[in-house]
């Protein structure tokens, strides 16, 4: 396809997305929009809805190797809309920019998507292995509903994905420059110190959990938990809320609540670090309460026939060198990797995302396209075998 077409198509296809307010977990007709496209092409469609989220499992092919571009149409809400130069679910075109809600993260990567394949499938009709989407309106909310209920069917199933490709806004400061080869795993803590209420003039009759908890608040923030890794940085684990007292100035407090979160690297693991910070409380002497939550296990694929791939066709499309990266938050890709080997995340430059006048580069959007059009080229045409390009 000529690059102004390709351009055109997944301009038009994207402008089609950011119009439908989709605020999470809303899809508003996303992936009845998306489904159209694909079933033309032969895919099988099938709906995995739970929970009030939306959810989209389509796959052309039945042989492996399978490709899969995954994704959520969900985005987040707008902020003041009277601070956005124009409205943020009518998008608008100007300064060389697709300004809307959903520009960046992630709907012109969906449009990207089908285009991209759209144009593959029409070049090679009868290609090999398989071509798939996840997509899903639960991937900015709590995501419990989305992705996740998708791969544990999969996985019930005995699927597996070779190759997956999350369309997150990765590219730093122009498109291409960054991929996403893992994220580190996110656990979080509620703690609850006990103390003992009182009167702030007769200290001796109370016990305050904050003075309690100050030690050894000081010992887990001062800590090195690890030098990180080749990919990753070293663990970090940080504070996000605490809250005590009656709101006079006269009580003790009778507890107090902690929370905090760490971003491990995969040379820890979840029960090594539970284990740490309970140590460090326990030898402390404090009377408390420690509910756990895991958001994420670490995930990493290492450089390969997916890296490979998809750096080629960056330097192929844009002339850029692009460098891996594991920094940021989590993604979905989390859930993925329990099926997939290799999982790899890449979009456009993510300065605008979640902020008001959300907006991509319109000379970027044709680039992608042909970045994911390439990349399947190279992972399914047999002339280009994956020994090639590992």
């Amino acid at each position: 396809m000529p690059h102004d077409q390709l351009s055109e198509r997944t301009l038009a296809l994207a402008c089609e997305l950011i119009a439908r307010p989709s605020v999470s977990p809303q899809d508003a007709g996303c992936l009845e929009l998306i489904g159209e496209r694909l079933g033309v092409l032969g895919f099988s469609l099938e709906r995995v809805d739970r929970g009030g989220t939306s959810n989209l499992w389509a796959r052309r092919g039945e042989a492996a190797p399978i490709v899969c571009f995954a994704g959520h149409t969900d985005v987040v809400p707008t902020g003041p809309r009277e601070q956005w130069q124009s409205d943020p679910f009518v998008p608008s075109r100007r300064d060389g920019m697709l300004y809307g809600r959903g520009a960046a993260d992630m709907k012109t990567s969906l449009a990207a998507f089908v285009t991209a394949i759209e144009d593959y499938v029409a070049a090679e009709p009868d290609h090999a292995g398989s071509i798939a989407l996840l997509l899903t309106s639960d991937e900015e909310g709590p995501a419990t509903d989305g992705t996740v209920r998708v791969v544990d069917l999969l996985e019930a199933r005995g699927e597996r994905l070779d190759y997956c490709i999350v369309g997150e806004p990765t590219s730093s400061a122009t498109l291409g420059d960054t991929i996403k080869n893992g994220r580190r795993g996110s656990l979080s803590g509620r703690l609850l110190v006990r103390g003992v209420q009182g009167h702030i003039a007769y200290p001796q009759l109370a016990r305050n959990p904050i003075h309690q908890l100050a030690p050894a608040l000081a010992e887990l923030a001062e800590r090195v938990w690890d030098e990180g890794g080749e990919y990753f940085p070293p663990t970090s684990w940080q504070v996000s809320n605490i809250h005590a007292g009656t709101g006079a100035n006269n009580v003790i407090p009778g507890e107090v609540e902690l929370l905090f979160n760490f971003r491990f690297a995969p040379v820890q693991t979840v029960d090594g670090l539970k284990a740490a910070v309970h140590q460090t409380l326990d030898r402390h002497g404090l009377d408390y309460r420690l509910d756990w939550s895991l958001s994420g296990m670490p995930f990493l694929t290492p450089r390969g026939t997916l890296v490979d791939a998809i750096s080629a066709a960056i330097r192929d499309t844009t002339g850029v060198d692009t460098e891996l990266s594991t920094s940021g938050g989590t993604s979905d890709g989390r859930f993925i990797a329990r099926i997939c080997e290799q999982v790899v995340e890449f979009g456009p430059v993510n300065a605008s995302i979640h902020k008001i006048d959300e907006c991509v580069a319109l000379d970027a959007i044709a680039p992608l396209a042909q970045i994911y059009r390439e990349t399947l080229s190279r992972l399914l045409d047999s002339r280009n075998s994956a020994g090639e390009h590992s």
